[in-house]
């Protein structure tokens, strides 16, 4: 996996993505505890409302960069959207009032909405190969589950010589060392071309795109599986921990260690699995695992007992193997879906939409613990994967193939497309088909 690393320009934007990763959850760290300062015993509502902004900066700004990212210089955009994520955590520890917190969180994470989908789209142009693009995704998936364990852990260690402000430091330089990193290589730019109509039309053709094309529908209901699952987890783990369980607030890492070190495992052994098998197979069984882990973890909550706590870390060891097995393929899918072009705008689609499912989620898991209890909450969550798998497994078919064979309307401009691909016929060729200007439609026999 690591033979990737080689690459110079790649090896400069992997670590340009664990440094600012890193900045990113000392910054969380820091938020909730400069949210406890101003907002004291309603700390908890602050930091719901900084979710639910986060959550609509993703859902709202992806789309509108996506549209326009492709026609821009990837390394200067890349380099500005460091450099305002840094302003705004400069301007964090300044900070007196609540509505401050909650328009600088939208400034950043309408930033990181910009910056997030298009430094994904870049990385298949400087790995073309797919073998090393797999690679790079399971390394993508490790620096995630990476930083969740090692961020909270390092702002501990800090908070043990400096104060919550200087988190938001290591936030700014977090940033800058990115941005370096980001200057430092030479990045390809997409063959961008000019879209024809509306600002509108512009903006959502990433989106179009994204649900024209069967195996995406596939995708979007694994997202929706996999955000059931994780925010579970997420959102759960401390109240199940300390409230249900009646352990230390020590014991809330380790919990989460179980789900990142089942996801970091299959992160590791998912690229020779994927170099023998499909996608598809794959990513139906993480959600499969993932369900089942719910269920599991709704028997666990019901029935108790001496060996609740290590049966929940079993829980959550199995939850998060489904979650990477599912989660880590997606970028696969969405390099073999868009023309280099319309890249930028189909990951911002992915981007979107899949923080769509969490806005969704994560108030359902919250709610539901609060109102119902975690074993019926485990089952309601367990359902969402299922429709997620149910749904995938009709709109993605099983015989899922890159280069389609279909025909064209007898019109002058589509003569020189024809001669593209393997004729077949007199209106007809095959090649690696992918919704665009020519082909806006998925073929009906397919």
């Amino acid at each position: 996996m690591l033979g990737v690393l080689a690459n110079r320009t790649y090896r400069h934007l992997f670590l340009a993505q664990i440094i600012a990763l890193v900045g990113t959850g000392l910054a969380t760290v820091a938020l909730g505890l400069l949210a406890y300062d101003i907002a004291g015993p309603n700390a908890g509502s602050v930091l719901g409302t900084a979710l639910a902004i986060k959550m609509v900066a993703y859902v709202g700004i992806a789309p509108v960069v996506g549209a326009f990212a492709n026609r821009l210089p990837r390394r200067a955009f890349l380099v500005a959207m460091d450099l305002i994520r840094a302003a705004v955590a400069v301007s964090l520890p300044f900070v007196t009032e609540i509505w401050q917190i909650y328009i600088l969180i939208f400034v950043l994470q309408s930033a990181s909405a910009a910056f997030t989908p298009t430094f994904q789209a870049t990385i298949p142009d400087v790995l073309p190969d797919e073998k090393d693009y797999t690679r790079a995704l399971s390394l993508s998936r490790l620096a995630y589950d990476m930083e969740s364990l090692v961020s909270p852990m390092l702002a501990a260690a800090l908070l043990t010589v400096i104060t919550f402000h200087g988190l938001f430091a290591g936030t700014v330089v977090g940033f800058l060392f990115s941005a370096a990193l980001v200057v430092s290589v030479r990045l390809p730019q997409s063959r961008a071309t000019e879209q024809r109509g509306s600002i509108y039309a512009k903006t959502f053709r990433g989106i179009s795109i994204y649900l024209r094309t069967p195996r995406l529908r596939g995708l979007l209901a694994l997202n929706l599986a996999a955000a059931a699952a994780s925010s579970m987890v997420i959102v759960n783990t401390v109240v199940y921990v300390q409230s249900k369980l009646q352990r230390p607030s020590t014991d809330v890492p380790f919990a989460l260690a179980a789900f990142g070190g089942g996801s970091m495992l299959v992160a590791l052994l998912l690229p020779r699995l994927l170099d023998q098998r499909p996608d598809r197979p794959a990513m139906l069984t993480g959600a499969s695992i993932m369900a089942a882990g719910l269920l599991a973890g709704a028997a666990v909550a019901t029935v108790g007992g001496a060996y609740e706590w290590p049966a929940f870390l079993l829980t959550w060891f199995g939850i998060g193997v489904g979650y990477s097995m599912t989660q880590t393929p997606g970028g696969r899918l969405l390099k073999r879906s868009a023309a280099s072009p319309d890249r930028p705008a189909v990951f911002a689609a992915q981007f979107s939409l899949s923080h769509a499912c969490w806005l969704v989620t994560y108030p359902l898991a919250g709610q539901l613990g609060a109102r119902i209890g975690m074993a019926p909450t485990f089952g309601v969550l367990a359902a969402v994967t299922v429709l997620g798998l149910l749904i995938a497994w009709r709109a993605w078919p099983a015989s899922d193939q890159d280069e389609l064979a279909h025909e064209h309307p007898d019109e002058p401009h589509l003569k020189a497309h024809l001669e593209e691909g393997h004729r077949t016929g007199t209106r007809s060729h095959r090649h690696a088909f992918t919704i665009d200007e020519f082909h806006p439609k998925w073929p009906d026999d397919q």
